[in-house]
């Protein structure tokens, strides 16, 4: 069966780094998706201001991008991070749960390009914008990438 679900995906844990990280599933679109990064004193950068570092949200935007491709594709295909750029326009609140969103806008043969924000409770105060573009495999018809996950 051809499709993808961010939702079960999300809930059957993202392994590696976004495990480490506590990272969960907030929300989806048709074309976006929503993560959620739980403060954790594990993830601070500066212990005098119990601010989380930026790697952690940078990686939550790399993944709330990516779901957005798979989700516009409606497929779990292979692609991959060419340019992620991050604005940060201020510092997360320390104690609250940021949530990062990412956008698919367009997708072509070989390159899909995204964009999203970073808030910690009001999205029109944002912490760090972000735009990027992924390389992406063409036509996965016959190739067996597209395809839902199954458990």
């Amino acid at each position: 069966m051809a499709g993808f679900d961010p939702q079960w995906f999300a809930t059957r844990g993202f392994g590696g780094h976004g495990a480490a990280l506590g990272m969960r599933y907030h929300a989806h679109g048709d074309d976006w998706a929503e993560l959620a990064l739980p403060y954790d004193e594990r993830l601070i950068g500066d212990p005098a201001s119990g601010v989380i570092a930026s790697g952690p949200i940078i990686t939550m935007m790399d993944m709330a991008t990516s779901l957005a491709i798979w989700i516009k594709r409606n497929a779990f295909v292979p692609h991959a991070t060419l340019d992620l750029r991050v604005d940060y326009l201020r510092p997360a609140t320390p104690g609250k749960t940021v949530i990062g969103r990412g956008e698919c806008y367009r997708i072509t043969r070989s390159i899909a390009f995204v964009r999203g924000q970073a808030h910690d409770g009001d999205p029109n105060d944002p912490l760090a914008h972000v735009a990027g573009t992924f390389m992406v495999v063409g036509d996965v018809a016959g190739m067996g990438l597209n395809r839902r996950i199954e458990a």
